[in-house]
């Protein structure tokens, strides 16, 4: 079945490409969901006479995102997480603590467009590729810190009552 794409849809194409799928996958996904019109005579005229407007739409996209782009290269984020024996992290950072840590200073970018070569297990400095648009990507630089811990002790001891003994916590 051809079609031809509304939107971007990563690993098989960008907006106006008429592309060959599996007539299933076109027919109960991609054309109900929105993200694709049938390629018969009269939606690919249509693209024909729209594609200027489409092509201007892009441009300005992309202009956009190459702009963002040079904004969060200048961006240092930081996250604190809890740290063991030799730098080594309990758990690790995940793309959506980094989207979190980025939206706080003022960029709303989806935790999908973030790329990480693996997981991040240990404290130190980092460089995030971020997708902006298409096949343009930026970097971000991530610093994982160690949390510091509050002076506070983790565990009160039980208050005692008017008798000397513990209160039951059984």
């Amino acid at each position: 079945m051809k079609i031809i794409l509304t939107k971007d849809i990563d690993k098989l194409g960008n907006a106006g490409d008429v592309v060959r799928v599996k007539d299933g996958y076109g027919r109960n996904y991609l054309v109900p969901q929105g993200f694709a019109l049938p390629a018969n005579e009269k939606n690919i005229k249509e693209l024909e006479f729209n594609r200027r407007m489409i092509q201007k739409k892009i441009d300005g996209e992309y202009g956009k995102a190459r702009e963002l782009g040079e904004k969060i290269a200048a961006v240092d984020i930081s996250i604190a997480k809890k740290v063991g024996e030799e730098g080594k992290l309990f758990g690790s950072v995940t793309t959506r603590e980094i989207a979190d840590a980025l939206k706080e200073k003022g960029y709303e970018i989806d935790h999908r467009h973030i790329i990480l070569d693996g997981p991040i297990k240990k404290s130190g400095v980092y460089e995030v590729e971020v997708k902006l648009f298409r096949e343009l990507k930026g970097k971000v630089k991530l610093w994982v810190v160690a949390l510091e811990e509050d002076a506070a002790p983790e565990a009160e001891p039980a208050p005692e009552t008017a008798t000397g003994d513990k209160t039951a916590t059984e």
